[in-house]
């Protein structure tokens, strides 16, 4: 591995005539708006311009990362040492018989959803308000509950391919299969490929049906999870417990608006840890561990975390 602090000459010429950012604060670009900066960042706008960034970045044998939206990440407060790969892929093309195809760093929200509402097709219109790029929705299989609140809706339902880059350096269009997709699960949790653009197979729907829909989801989101330009959040810090919830453990424990620096359990969700200004990756810790330590001593349940942890936290050390 080279010495990171020398890289900065290898990247530029290797990445050229993409530009390497340098010393690049990383909270601006997580939803959380907390974590430290990056040694090195670069900004790949086309699949090409992606698949150049992960190869010059696996060649050289250096940490990275690859960032989209940055939702369920929180990074730390000493940031991340290495290159940071922002996929902002675009594109939206609409194909025959109800596809579309869109890049990987396409925002499902308002961009992809909106496009596809407006030409009454269905099935995206599931996930309005959900922060996350076309490629962090295959990450998690992104979901949401269904209309009736009766099963949850998952993105692998209207998959219906993709292309990718593979951890050994190959090209490849994947079916819905390849992702073995699960709850919060895929092959991307275990395998290093990278989403380069997505094909999902929508249907025909009146326009007014859908946007019904889209508002039914708003409002029940809206009275459950933080408005995230007041309360910036990560989503869902623990995994589910079926049959039981994390955030009604967290809550029955009496820890919801329970807050450390400036961070806090979020008063409405308790599953949910919000930047109230100024919070640092070390005030989130601080309130995970203090859920997750309450809720096995007074429940006897395990709490797991399901958002990702990124880069340097400096209280480990």
């Amino acid at each position: 591995m080279r010495p990171l602090d020398d890289l900065r000459p290898h990247l530029e010429a290797a990445l050229a005539p993409l530009v390497v950012e340098v010393d690049i604060p990383l909270a601006p670009l997580t939803t959380f708006r907390i974590g430290g900066p990056a040694d090195y960042l670069v900004r790949a706008r086309s699949a090409d311009e992606l698949v150049r960034a992960v190869s010059v970045a696996r060649e050289l044998e250096i940490p990275w990362f690859l960032l989209g939206h940055g939702a369920n990440i929180l990074v730390g407060d000493g940031g991340f040492r290495g290159l940071v790969i922002r996929s902002e892929v675009g594109g939206i093309d609409f194909l025959e018989n109800g596809r579309v195809r869109a890049g990987s760093g396409v925002e499902m929200y308002p961009d992809l959803i909106n496009e596809t509402v407006a030409r009454g097709l269905g099935g995206l219109h599931h996930f309005v308000g959900i922060p996350s790029t076309v490629g962090g929705a295959l990450w998690q299989n992104l979901h949401f509950l269904a209309p009736d609140r009766d099963r949850t809706v998952f993105i692998e339902e209207v998959l219906d391919s993709a292309e990718l880059l593979t951890e050994e350096g190959e090209r490849v269009t994947v079916s819905v299969a390849y992702f073995q997709f699960g709850y919060d699960e895929s092959v991307l949790h275990h395998r290093a490929d990278i989403v380069l653009s997505a094909t999902f197979q929508l249907v025909d729907q009146p326009i007014d049906d859908l946007r019904k829909v889209m508002r039914a989801n708003l409002r029940w989101r809206d009275d459950r999870h933080p408005d995230l330009w007041l309360y910036p959040s990560a989503g869902s810090i623990f995994q589910k417990i079926e049959g039981i919830g994390a955030g009604r453990l967290i809550d029955e424990c009496g820890l919801k608006g329970r807050v450390h620096g400036g961070a806090g359990i979020f008063h409405r969700h308790a599953n949910i840890i919000v930047n109230h200004g100024g919070a640092t990756a070390s005030d989130v810790r601080t309130l995970i561990d203090l859920a997750r330590e309450t809720v096995a001593r007074e429940t006897g349940h395990q709490l797991t975390t399901e958002i990702s942890f990124i880069g340097d936290f400096l209280t480990d050390t």
